[in-house]
């Protein structure tokens, strides 16, 4: 779980900022978008099409607008990029680990079949437009994957945490081995073994369709 945190950083609070801020800037993100949604009458669950259909009519509606689409779609790849990064190197991590390759070489390696696929995926409404699987276009269906394998992900971790990780190695983990004092540990053991499994098996049943919400 430290394998990227020093030992000596309060992971409890560490992972109480980050999930902070993700959630106000996703908050913020909708206050922005959903209102122009429904102005210009666009299908709220267009996905990614939101970010390349409604932000580009308020920008032409905008003083300057122009410039700000430019800024906006440049800090667009830029965190892209960075989310990139930061994904990558799992695969990166585990070709080290378990295939015992230099990090240099696992790096260039899981770019280049990465970025192979992201041709494909780039490509879904052009070269690649005829390509499909499931009635889906290698974007659609990356896309659906993505929604299916996050929950899923996410499901087995709290599973393995809250039922198979064992009492002192969670108590550990947020106590620097003793030397902090972690605060709400039984509630965060409470909430990862039995409410966070069932709310992610929510999101999971829903995205498969087998319930809606």
């Amino acid at each position: 779980m430290r394998s990227y945190i020093r030992r000596n950083d309060n992971l409890a609070n560490t992972v109480l900022s980050v999930s902070m801020a993700d959630t106000f800037i996703a908050v913020l993100a909708g206050i922005a978008i959903f209102p122009a949604v429904f102005a210009f009458g666009i299908d709220p669950a267009a996905e990614e099409g939101l970010v390349f259909i409604v932000l580009p009519s308020i920008f032409q509606q905008m003083i300057g607008g122009y410039f700000f689409s430019i800024l906006f779609f440049i800090l667009l790849a830029v965190a892209a990029l960075t989310s990139t990064i930061s994904m990558l190197e799992v695969v990166v991590a585990y070709f080290v680990e378990e295939l015992k390759l230099t990090r240099k070489r696992a790096t260039i390696i899981s770019s280049l079949l990465i970025s192979v696929l992201g041709l494909f995926a780039a490509g879904s409404w052009g070269w690649f437009d005829n390509l499909t699987l499931f009635g889906n276009n290698v974007f659609g269906l990356l896309n659906s994957s993505v929604n299916i394998m996050l929950p899923l992900g996410g499901f087995f971790i709290v599973v393995f945490i809250g039922w198979f990780m064992g009492k002192k190695a969670v108590e550990d983990e947020l106590s620097n081995e003793g030397s902090l004092k972690a605060r709400f540990t039984i509630v965060f053991k409470f909430l990862v073994k039995f409410i966070a499994p069932i709310a992610i098996a929510i999101v999971l049943l829903n995205q498969v369709g087998i319930i809606r919400l």
